[in-house]
C-alpha cells in the first residue's frame, strides 16, 4: 500500500513500499532520532503551542537526490525572506493533531504554497514534534517521496517568493556549509545552495537529518555567516 492523499479530509497513509534504495538511511533515522537529537527546542510540556506540519520531500532530479525548498516572500510578518520546507498551521478540516492531522496539513500546505500536486508524493516517516520558540509552532516535520513529479511554482507571490529544489550532493558538498551567526548570540548551521542562505529551523532540520542518514562530509564549522536583527 502506498501513500495516497486527499489533502481535503481522505485517508492518508505511511508506507515505506517501493522507495528508491538511497532513502532507505533517512527512513531508518526517522524510526529512531530522538526529539533532543533534532533540537534543543521541544514543544512545551503544557501542550500550548499552535500545531503545523511541514513536508521534506525528497526526489530524483538530473544531479540525483534533491529536496523541494520554498523561499517565503519579504512582506511576511514572520521569517521573512527566509527559504523554508513547504508548511503551516493545522486547519481543523486536517483532523486529529496527534494522528493524521499534520500529514494531511503538511501535503495541504505544500499544495497551496507550491502547486504540487499530493497525489504523485508517498509520506514516509515522521520525525518528533519540534517548537520554533520565535513563532510559537510546534511543528511536525513530514517525510515524503516525490513518487510521480509534478510541476511546482509560485502560487501565491504575497507568500511565496520562489519554489526550487536542491541536491542533496550540494547540502553535504562542505564548500557550502557554515554556521550562521545572530546578533543576538544564536548559532546554528546553514546552507549557501541555489543563490540562498538556508539557516534557522530548516537548516537544523537537514542538518540533523544528514548526519543521522549518515551523509554528512566534515565541514569547516569555524565559517560564519553572519545574520542581521531583521533575520
Amino acid at each position: 500500500m502506498t501513500s495516497t492523499s486527499d489533502t481535503q479530509g481522505g485517508s492518508v497513509a505511511l508506507s515505506e513500499e517501493g522507495l528508491p534504495d538511497w532513502l532507505d538511511p533517512v527512513a531508518r533515522a526517522a524510526e529512531t532520532v530522538q526529539p533532543l537529537q533534532l533540537s534543543r527546542f521541544l514543544p512545551p510540556e503544557n501542550g500550548s503551542g499552535r500545531q503545523s506540519a511541514v513536508l521534506i520531500l525528497f526526489g530524483e532530479g538530473r544531479r540525483g537526490p534533491e529536496l523541494l525548498l520554498m523561499e517565503r516572500a519579504g512582506s511576511l510578518r514572520s521569517h521573512a525572506g527566509q527559504p523554508s520546507f513547504p508548511g503551516g498551521a493545522l486547519d481543523p478540516q486536517d483532523g486529529d493533531p496527534h494522528g493524521e492531522g499534520p500529514l494531511r496539513a503538511a501535503l495541504r500546505e505544500a499544495e497551496e504554497e507550491t502547486g504540487l500536486d499530493p497525489s504523485g508524493v508517498q509520506l514516509f516517516g515522521v520525525l518528533p514534534r519540534l517548537y520554533i520558540p520565535v513563532s510559537g509552532f510546534v511543528v511536525t516535520p513530514v517525510l515524503g517521496w516525490w513518487r510521480e513529479p509534478s510541476p511546482v511554482g509560485v502560487v501565491d507571490p504575497n507568500e511565496t517568493a520562489r519554489v526550487f529544489t536542491v541536491p542533496v550532493a550540494d547540502l553535504t558538498d562542505p564548500v557550502n556549509r557554515a554556521t550562521a551567526v545572530h546578533p543576538s548570540g544564536h548559532r546554528g548551521p546553514a546552507f549557501l545552495v541555489e543563490s540562498a542562505l538556508v539557516w534557522g529551523f530548516t537548516a537544523g532540520v537537514i542538518d540533523r537529518l544528514l548526519h543521522y542518514a549518515g551523509w554528512e562530509r566534515p565541514w569547516d564549522r569555524e565559517k560564519q555567516v553572519p545574520l542581521d536583527w531583521r533575520a
